[in-house]
């Protein structure tokens, strides 16, 4: 848990330790960086305004390092390019200050499930194909004709939703449920985000597109 300040720190670490977690804390990026590197952490809660090493650059270098460890951002700023900066930076799900500890809770119980080795054959080592987009869920890769697409864990895991109902419409209630584990409300604008992101990384360029908006419904991948 890395945040610089310290009421903050103090109650998410007595917060989490109390839903049993082993909470290790920082006050600043560059102390969570060396305290990433000397141990195992199965899960990273970090916010974005900090002085000095600031929670995007702990990403950027995080995940410069190869390090997939799960990062759950914190931050202030509402605009949606600050939290796609987080995204593009590494970080697999946002949480806007102030926030329900009941929410910040149910996130850090997704983002672990997620995390969760599957246990011995019960991977699904069949290539899922749609149009010229491919992914591989046992390897956790996807392409778009002959290019990679560098996904994020929860831009992964809302792809692979997407494309094993390809065709479906999936209302939004629905997406949260299976990739949140939790709605967030009509109000939440956290999905729109990821699909906005992730459209970015598939469509863009792309003649075809294939991630769709049914309006006042949910999402779809398909080819037309």
């Amino acid at each position: 848990m890395v945040d610089d300040d310290r009421a903050i720190r103090d109650s998410l670490d007595r917060l989490l330790a109390l839903e049993g977690h082993r909470v290790t804390t920082a006050a600043d990026g560059a102390s969570a960086l060396d305290r990433m590197r000397s141990g195992s952490v199965d899960l990273l809660v970090l916010d974005l305004m900090m002085p000095t090493v600031d929670g995007l650059t702990v990403c950027r270098v995080l995940r410069a390092e190869g390090d997939r460890v799960p990062i759950l951002m914190l931050t202030a700023r509402t605009e949606t390019s600050d939290r796609v900066a987080g995204l593009d930076a590494g970080a697999d799900d946002y949480l806007p200050k102030p926030f329900d500890p009941e929410e910040l809770l149910a996130r850090v119980r997704a983002l672990l499930r997620r995390a969760r080795p599957e246990p011995d054959g019960e991977s699904d080592h069949a290539v899922l194909t749609v149009a010229d987009l491919r992914l591989d869920p046992a390897a956790r890769r996807a392409w778009r004709a002959d290019r990679e697409l560098e996904l994020s864990r929860t831009e992964f895991d809302l792809l692979e939703l997407l494309v094993f109902n390809a065709g479906i419409v999936l209302d939004r209630t629905r997406i949260y449920e299976e990739i949140w584990g939790y709605d967030f409300g009509p109000d939440s604008k956290n999905l729109a985000v990821y699909i906005s992101y992730l459209r970015r990384k598939i469509d863009e360029g792309e003649d075809v597109k294939l991630i769709h908006t049914v309006r006042g419904v949910g999402y779809t991948l398909r080819e037309s």
